[in-house]
């Protein structure tokens, strides 16, 4: 479990291809500090287990399914990634419940500077928009954001200067893809929703902003 509140921003050193997978090593100081064999790591938002170390890098494998269908396909030796630990037990929680999880890859669709802040509109794959809430929590490459802004399969979100520095995602072009994890307590509840109605969990989800307000959700 993370919380989408970036550590620090490590770089990949090396990338080891096999016919589908790929081995990462990434290097990277904060999150290496007590780090153990086993640890979870978030790699962009992506949750990979570390299978070595030494002081000043890891390795990580990366499964088939999760190099098709996140961004970490796209990485090259030099790039840049969001790093995170797994949360302790007795560290602060301050973003969302982030699983590391990742649903898919949104492309930025615009980028604007207004004032100290900075604005990003990404667009997401059309059966994702029953998870957009507006002032709703999402994942964008491992970091935890509000969404203050939701046209159809569009949003917006706002960095702060910190969240400028301290992450990848100011740093992408329009047209670039970014990891997003939506919001996990969302998806139990359309999961419950949808078996006390019997409907399958392959069909169009009826789990709309009218529907939760009806059921008392909201």
């Amino acid at each position: 479990m993370f919380t989408g509140i970036i550590e620090e921003i490590g770089t990949v050193n090396s990338i080891r291809s096999g016919a589908q997978s790929m081995t990462l090593t990434i290097a990277a100081t904060t999150v290496l500090s007590d780090v153990r064999l086993g640890d979870s790591i978030a790699v962009n938002g992506v949750c990979l287990t570390v299978k070595d170390f030494t002081i000043n890098q890891f390795s990580a494998d990366v499964m088939p399914e999760t190099v098709s269908s996140t961004s970490l396909q796209q990485l090259t030796v030099g790039s840049s990634v969001n790093l995170e630990r797994a949360l302790a037990a007795n560290g602060r929680f301050g973003g969302h419940f982030v699983t590391g999880h990742v649903d898919g890859v949104a492309v930025i669709r615009e980028k604007r500077t207004v004032d100290n802040a900075l604005y990003i509109r990404l667009s997401l794959p059309e059966v994702y928009t029953p998870y957009l809430l507006h002032k709703g929590s999402i994942a964008l490459d491992g970091t935890s954001l509000t969404i203050f802004e939701v046209d159809q399969t569009d949003i917006m979100i706002s960095l702060i200067p910190h969240s400028q520095e301290m992450t990848v995602l100011a740093k992408k072009n329009q047209g670039e893809i970014v990891n997003f994890e939506c919001d996990m307590l969302a998806k139990y509840v359309e999961n419950m929703l949808m078996k006390r109605m019997g409907t399958p969990k392959n069909a169009s989800s009826s789990m709309t902003e009218d529907y939760l307000k009806e059921h008392g959700f909201m």
